[in-house]
């Protein structure tokens, strides 16, 4: 198409109003209060992390950051209600392997497309996961643990944030990795998980490190392992689960941010803009530190390619393994 040609300059003119269409909405965005979707209840690693971060956030855009939880389905509620939302900028998620990664493996059909219904935005941090029992269990190392498990075969239970969930995958790896069988009970998010593990209802579980560390340090459950690569700073004492009996055993959790998916990509840019310099800050690096987090930060298009490899790995983990959907 040549130029002067009429189509060529009726082209030309709505790419360049789309261009100016888009500048013009990111410099009016954000303008009002943005809803940050947490898929867990109050209290979670989920709800700390993404209450952190829309603090820090809230301050780099001057406007307020309201966490929105809801609970329920292993976090399926809240992405399907983050999936469906008006991709204006103003409704955001906090996504995790659990429900882009897990949850898509584990069910054949969902609610939402774990690709085409959400824009990513950043990775916001990493972290391994933290193998704690009850503290009246006698088992003081994971292969105190196993060895227990293998004695008393469907005795032991371990509770989880919800079926499919990060929690519950990683407890099927772990059986799956020693051989044992525990009996895994749902519940709708990790603090109310927590609190019957340390009232003796459940004896075992594999919590996010926020809301879990403070209970170790307390004394009120007891830490054996860490389910990363190598030992957190947060608990060096606390050895990964490969070094301490499962040679090769390694679960890495993540948490990011994505959008309902037609949201316009200039206001995408402008998130992912605001919210790496929210994790560059000494301060918002420190607290994640002091949780067992840490901080990430990358483009639209690295988090993008990241999400889709995770979902490819943890596919072929469910598939050979056999775990299915309850």
């Amino acid at each position: 198409m040549r130029a002067g040609h009429p189509a060529y300059t009726v082209f030309a003119a709505l790419a360049l109003a789309g261009l100016v269409s888009g500048s013009a909405v990111a410099q009016e965005y954000p303008n009002k209060p943005l809803r940050l979707i947490v898929p867990f209840p109050p209290g979670g690693g989920n709800d700390i992390l993404a209450r952190a971060v829309g603090q820090r956030l809230s301050d780099i855009i001057g406007q307020q950051i309201i966490v929105d939880n809801r609970g329920g389905a292993g976090g399926l509620i809240g992405a399907e209600l983050a999936a469906k939302a008006v991709p204006d900028g103003y409704t955001i998620f906090l996504a995790s392997i659990g429900n882009l990664a897990f949850t898509p493996a584990l069910h054949a059909r969902l609610p939402y497309d774990p690709v085409r219904d959400f824009a990513p935005v950043t990775l916001l941090a990493t972290s391994a996961f933290i193998l704690v029992v009850n503290p009246s269990l006698p088992a003081k190392s994971v292969k105190d643990l196993i060895a227990l498990a293998r004695a008393k075969p469907g005795a032991l239970n371990y509770g989880s944030s919800g079926q499919g969930s990060s929690l519950h995958m990683t407890g099927e790896i772990f059986k799956l990795a020693t051989g044992t069988d525990l009996v895994h009970v749902a519940y709708k998010g990790s603090a109310p998980a927590l609190t019957d593990l340390m009232a003796g209802q459940v004896q075992i579980m594999f919590g996010t490190m926020p809301p879990t560390l403070p209970h170790v340090k307390t004394g009120k459950l007891r830490a054996l392992g860490v389910s990363g690569a190598r030992r957190t700073p947060a608990a060096p004492d606390v050895p990964t689960i490969a070094e301490a009996g499962v040679p090769g055993f390694e679960v890495l959790n993540w948490y990011g941010i994505v959008a309902p998916g037609k949201t316009p990509a200039a206001i995408v840019q402008r998130l992912n803009r605001d919210l790496r310099a929210a994790l560059k800050s000494p301060q918002m690096t420190e607290s994640l530190g002091m949780q067992g987090l840490e901080a990430a930060g990358d483009t639209p298009e690295k988090f993008g390619a990241f999400i889709k490899s995770e979902m490819a790995k943890y596919a072929k983990v469910v598939k050979t393994a056999g775990i299915r959907a309850e």
